[in-house]
Order: C-alpha cells, then sequence, then structure tokens
C-alpha cells in the first residue's frame, strides 16, 4: 500500500511540474533572408541605380536594387494610462535623406559575406565599384528561446562600403 501511493504521490509531483513550467510567448515573426543597402544621405543625391551581388557559403544573389527613400523614426511620446499603469506610446516615421533597398539571399547564415555594389550617378555614369567583406550580425531581440536573427546590411556612401551599424 505504501508503495503505491509514494508512487501516487510521485506522479502527481511529476504532473504538477510539468504544468507550472512557464512558457515564452514567442512573436510569430519570419526574418527576410536579406541584405539591405543603405545609401548615405550625403551621397544619395549622386546615386541613380546601385547593383548589388552578395556571395555567402559559395552562393551568390544579385539584382539591381529597387531604391526607396528612406526612414528614420520619431518618437511621439506617451499618453498617461487612465489608471497610472502602462502609457500607450506611439512612434512616426521621417524622412532622412537616405535611399534603402534589399537584395533577396533565399538563406542567410552569420558566416562572411562579400558584397560587391556598382551602378550608375545622377548623370548615368559608372559608379566606383566597391567591395566589402563582412560577417552578419545575429541577436536574440526575444530572448535565447525565441530563437535567433541574423542581419546583414550595408552602407554606400562616397568613401565606399561599410557595415551597417
Amino acid at each position: 500500500m505504501r508503495t503505491l501511493a509514494a508512487i501516487a504521490v510521485l506522479a502527481c509531483t511529476a504532473l504538477l511540474a510539468a504544468g507550472c513550467q512557464a512558457e515564452t510567448a514567442c512573436p510569430a515573426i519570419a526574418q527576410a533572408p536579406v541584405v539591405a543597402l543603405t545609401v548615405a544621405r550625403d551621397y544619395a543625391s549622386s546615386v541613380r541605380t546601385v547593383h548589388l551581388k552578395a556571395c555567402q557559403e559559395g552562393r551568390c544573389a544579385e539584382t539591381d536594387l529597387e531604391l526607396f527613400p528612406g526612414s528614420t523614426a520619431v518618437d511621439q511620446g506617451c499618453e498617461p494610462g487612465p489608471y497610472g499603469g502602462d502609457r500607450p506610446c506611439s512612434a512616426g516615421s521621417s524622412p532622412d535623406g537616405t535611399l534603402t533597398g534589399m537584395l533577396m539571399m533565399g538563406t542567410l547564415s552569420d558566416s562572411p559575406i562579400e558584397a560587391t555594389s556598382a551602378g550608375t550617378d545622377a548623370n548615368g555614369l559608372p559608379l566606383p565599384i566597391r567591395t566589402l567583406a563582412f560577417t552578419p550580425r545575429a541577436s536574440y531581440p526575444y530572448g535565447r528561446e525565441c530563437g535567433r536573427f541574423v542581419t546583414a546590411g550595408v552602407v554606400l556612401g562616397a568613401d565606399g562600403l561599410r557595415q551597417a551599424a
């Protein structure tokens, strides 16, 4: 009888322990495997087109990028909550004078990438060919239990390509 009671207590304890483990709610956000390019504000007026090629682990992707006006986030503050607790906050965006484009890679890892940019200037003349070897950044913006995000970004300026901050 004591053995049966001990087994029952152990089984109930195991079930309670399994049911009490905290679960982490991870956002259902998929990561786009892209190399993001930003044309620096002081160089954007000199650029008409950009062709970007990126190679990683023996796989390459390249295209003429569709360039869009870049923007920066502008904090619009927080409103007091009705009962002094959480406050709704908001932000907007404002043009920042840059141009942005994205190169789809198919897959993206944290292995080194070699990126090469070319294109035309505002007069239709060739831009200098620029090359950069860099390592994408890995981070856990939602915690380690929610998985890793790998980001790869470059900035094109008059002085060449550099890794985005």
